[in-house]
């Protein structure tokens, strides 16, 4: 039995991408493991990764539909009252039909609803912001309570407390070298070879896949092998010569874990959650931001830059040219690496799941 000292219902909200969705999954394991008969629900919309992830881990997922805010004037924004009002009563009958004791919200477009829907049930709310640069759904919860957590301390929202990034067990608990030759025959790989994966997200991205696809040869004439994972570029196809370093393609890694086990290097976006991985895991990486929204991604990896765990390549400047002059030469300098690694460690961070169940913990008691 959950000691009546214990939330008994929570209900998280957060969907779209795996930013969301990962700090989300994290949470709800941390709030399993400490109350094993917690109701754990989560929210989403039917088109994120949150309707196969969600379920896939166990956990009951509601649906609200999708409600983004337009940026310009036009038919969308007029049409905005109604459907944030059919967004605001879904999220109501999950809380009612859950008893949802605390609604924790991770941004986006199903966070909105659920804080409205909480406060007018005077629910308590938790915030967990991921990136650099806070959103504006989390902007505008953030006025409705004093539990707010982020991931970096350069974020500014009101009264929030710094705690990191909620990663999964899978994630915090990685050993990279004893599961080094497991990750490379799980993906086909050469088990002696440098290793460097190339990601651009749960989606993918077009300039990775490009710069990848147009150097492929040349990389694997290198020796250096590639792990591609490409998302939804459902048509990349590798061109290596006979005999060359492998290149391995796939369009998602269910199992990520074993994606950065099996690498010395990765090639990726700025994602929140994807820095705070590489850190946690101490992997040097080349980071790609994303060139639109609010430039958060370049704030996201600033500090491990900093510290000399990554370097910052702007996502008009990773072209074939740009592959074969630095990446080459950087795959191949191991003693590099291996600095570049120690220095991404030292910024890891592997317990913010625990003290963001504290925080949804505080909130409840402050309920009763």
């Amino acid at each position: 039995m959950i000691p009546v000292s214990s939330p008994t219902s929570v209900l998280l909200a957060g969907g779209g991408s795996a930013g969301h969705v990962s700090p989300l999954l994290a949470l709800a394991d941390a709030l399993v493991r400490r109350h094993g008969d917690i109701v754990v629900t989560a929210l989403g919309t039917r088109v994120g990764l949150e309707a196969r992830l969600v379920p896939s881990r166990g956990f009951d997922l509601r649906f609200v539909p999708k409600v983004p805010l337009p940026r310009r004037p036009g038919v969308d924004l007029l049409r905005l009252p109604g459907r944030l009002k059919d967004a605001v009563a879904a999220a109501g009958r999950a809380m009612d039909e859950t008893s949802a004791e605390v609604v924790v919200g991770f941004g986006g477009y199903v966070s909105t609803p659920a804080y409205l829907a909480a406060r007018r049930r005077h629910v308590p709310i938790v915030i967990h912001e991921q990136n650099a640069r806070a959103g504006l759904a989390n902007r505008l919860g953030a006025r409705w309570t004093p539990f707010v957590a982020t991931t970096f301390s350069a974020t500014r929202l009101p009264g929030a407390r710094r705690i990191g990034m909620p990663l999964r067990r899978e994630i915090t608990q990685l050993d990279r070298a004893a599961l080094r030759a497991e990750a490379r025959a799980y993906f086909g790989l050469d088990p002696d070879r440098t290793t460097v994966l190339a990601t651009g997200g749960s989606l993918g991205a077009k300039r990775i896949n490009d710069a990848f696809g147009a150097s492929s040869r040349e990389l694997s004439r290198a020796g250096v092998q590639v792990l591609h994972v490409t998302g939804l570029d459902k048509d990349f196809t590798p061109d290596r010569p006979e005999g060359g370093a492998p290149y391995v393609v796939v369009p998602y890694a269910d199992r990520m874990e074993l994606a950065y086990a099996a690498a010395d290097l990765v090639v990726c976006r700025a994602g929140a959650n994807t820095v705070c991985e590489l850190a946690a895991v101490g992997l040097p990486a080349v980071y790609v931001p994303l060139p639109i929204g609010n430039g958060e991604q370049r704030l996201n990896a600033a500090d491990v830059v900093s510290a000399g765990g990554g370097v910052i390549v702007e996502d008009a400047a990773l072209t074939p040219g740009w592959l074969q002059a630095n990446l080459i030469p950087l795959a191949r300098d191991n003693d590099r690496l291996t600095a570049m690694a120690r220095a991404a460690a030292e910024l890891g961070e592997r317990t913010a799941d625990e003290a963001l169940a504290d925080l949804v913990e505080e909130a409840w008691r402050s309920r009763r």
